[in-house]
Order: structure tokens, then sequence, then C-alpha cells
């Protein structure tokens, strides 16, 4: 169990308008690397936000400030045993983000910060070579009134 010290945000990398259900991702995450996907024991993301904004949970957590093994999600490579990950559908191309994804992924932080204040809310791209999510994490921040 480690203490729980980032919030990363991403993208699915899907072009604007596609949805993204919880079973592609973990298709594309858990699959074997020779049926295309990544061979890995769990999904990279803990929640994701659809088109239309509603959360969907992937991977059950207790919601406390520590990351316990059966939590751990392969979102960011180094973070992922001191990281929860949330994900919205698009990004490909840039911030496809439709206005309903804004709104809930501005409710899911700010409630998110509001329980875990020391935590620290990035985006994939500030720890990996990626645009990922596509969008400047820390402008945003400031947009919707964090420090």
């Amino acid at each position: 169990m480690s203490k729980l010290e980032y919030l990363v945000i991403h993208c699915t990398d899907t072009p604007a308008g596609r949805e993204v259900s919880a079973n592609d991702i973990r298709q594309w995450h858990t699959s074997p690397v020779s049926k295309g996907g990544n061979g890995w024991k769990q999904v990279g993301y803990t929640d994701l936000i659809h088109l239309d904004g509603r959360v969907e949970r992937l991977v059950n957590n207790n919601e406390d400030a520590n990351v316990d093994p059966w939590e751990i999600t392969n979102g960011a490579v180094g973070y992922n045993s001191k990281a929860r990950h949330i994900v919205y559908a698009g990004g490909k191309g840039g911030d496809t983000r439709t206005p309903s994804q804004k709104k809930a992924l501005e409710v899911y932080v700010k409630d998110f910060h509001s329980r875990f204040p020391d935590v620290k809310i990035i985006g994939h791209n500030e720890v990996s070579n990626k645009a990922c999510p596509s969008f400047n994490v820390q402008l945003w921040k400031k947009e919707i009134g964090l420090k």
C-alpha cells in the first residue's frame, strides 16, 4: 500500500464524438499483445468519463488516501502505485471534450481535491512524452478555480 500522491488525467486518444465503453478499454489494455492489446493485468484507469458526462467506475477502490495493491491501474509508468487515473473518451487530434465531459471532469476533480487536497492533479503528458490528455491540465485547473 502506498500513499496517494497523484490524480492523473488521460484521454482515450479516440476521435471526437466516438463513444468508448469500459469493455473497449479492457480489451485494449488487457488483451494479449498477440491479439492487439497491451497484455496488462489491469486497465489503465479508475474511472471513464463518457461523451454524455456519465462517469463509469472501471476499477473499484475504497476512496481513501492510499493506493492498495488491488486498486493499482496501469495509467503512467512509474506512478501507478501512488496514483489514480481518470480518462475521458476522445482526445485524438486535440481537446475533444464535450461540454458534458468538461462539466463532469470539473465536478470530479473538485470533489477529489476537496477530499485529497495534498494530491497533485496532473495530465499524463506531465510525466510521459505523450500529448494525452490533449489539454493543459495546469491552465485548466486555474480556469476552474483550483490552485
